[in-house]
């Protein structure tokens, strides 16, 4: 783990997405995080240690998803598959399936396997499986301001965590998605899917994979941001702010089965400069706590005994 001093600094992005803005001055006090995501030999520790069994590994019950159908009721996660053609991007139904027996053992499905895959992001984990691995190491999951501050490295103000150029000189510095998405991968950065961790240069705070690569589920519930006035005259900035509550998080869901969802952050192998530019440190996406794929992953902070 990398410890942090913490500041202040400004939080978001007026320039992409409008879940970013506004940009507003927050301070997080000195905590220490995670060099890498957790990579599937630290989860296999984990889950030789506890026993414990994913999200992705357990079957639905019917009861919890009124309307399901039966053939649907088996354990499983959504897995990416690349199109054959041009597609919809407003359909992620295209390239997104829910494949019987993906888990984080099996992250292409049940015929699949972790042999060369040790020291990439462990993924198809749901939010409780990232809290209970977090439980189990005597860690937690950061705050999206923590996660924020964290992936700009000290660069206060830049769009991307190297600076305001996404290839400066045509340099990959991330595992991003090049090309048209989602059929057209020229793979300039080396890698279809995830990559080892540390396979790009760290930030400034010597932290690797904050962008692309997996994205990285925080402890936070999704919602708009919110600026508070500050009282005339006050210099005071918002110290350690937390997210919605988890009634906020479900105002604009119209699904059948309202799911409460958490911030995800970083950005992910699948993000494209042609579709979904979220690999910044500003980017933010709301994410079902009930939901695992084989692009969401995260890291584990811990914070000063206070």
């Amino acid at each position: 783990m990398r410890w942090l001093d913490g500041g202040v600094f400004a939080m978001g992005s007026e320039n992409f997405y409008p879940e970013e803005a506004p940009v507003r001055q927050v301070r997080v006090d000195g905590f220490w995080i995670d060099e890498t995501p957790v990579t599937n030999r630290e989860f296999a520790r984990f889950v030789e240690a506890t026993g414990y069994r994913t999200l992705a590994e357990t079957a639905p019950d019917p009861r919890d998803y009124p309307g399901m159908p039966p053939e649907m009721a088996h354990a499983g996660s959504l897995l990416f598959q690349r199109t054959a053609t041009p597609v919809d991007l407003h359909d992620h139904g295209q390239w997104w399936t829910f494949a019987f027996g993906a888990d984080w053992r099996h992250p292409l499905g049940p015929d699949s396997g972790l042999e060369g895959l040790e020291d990439h992001p462990v993924v198809h984990v749901a939010f409780e499986d990232a809290r209970a691995y977090a439980r189990w190491a005597g860690k937690a999951l950061p705050t999206e301001a923590e996660w924020e501050y964290a992936a700009r490295g000290g660069l206060d103000g830049q769009e991307y965590a190297w600076g305001d150029q996404l290839a400066p000189e045509g340099r990959m510095l991330a595992n991003y998605w090049q090309g048209a998405f989602p059929f057209a991968n020229t793979l300039e950065d080396g890698w279809e899917r995830t990559s080892p961790v540390r396979s790009y240069p760290a930030n400034g705070f010597g932290l690797y994979d904050m962008i692309g690569n997996v994205w990285e589920w925080t402890a936070d519930w999704y919602a708009q941001p919110k600026v508070e006035a500050k009282a005339r005259g006050s210099c005071c900035v918002p110290a350690n702010p937390r997210g919605a509550t988890r009634h906020e998080s479900l105002e604009k869901d119209s699904s059948p089965v309202p799911i409460p969802r958490k911030v995800l952050k970083g950005g992910s192998h699948l993000c494209a400069p042609s579709y979904c530019q979220r690999y910044r440190p500003a980017a933010r996406h709301p994410q079902a706590i009930d939901s695992s794929t084989s692009h969401i992953g995260f890291r584990c902070v811990v914070r000063a005994a206070g």
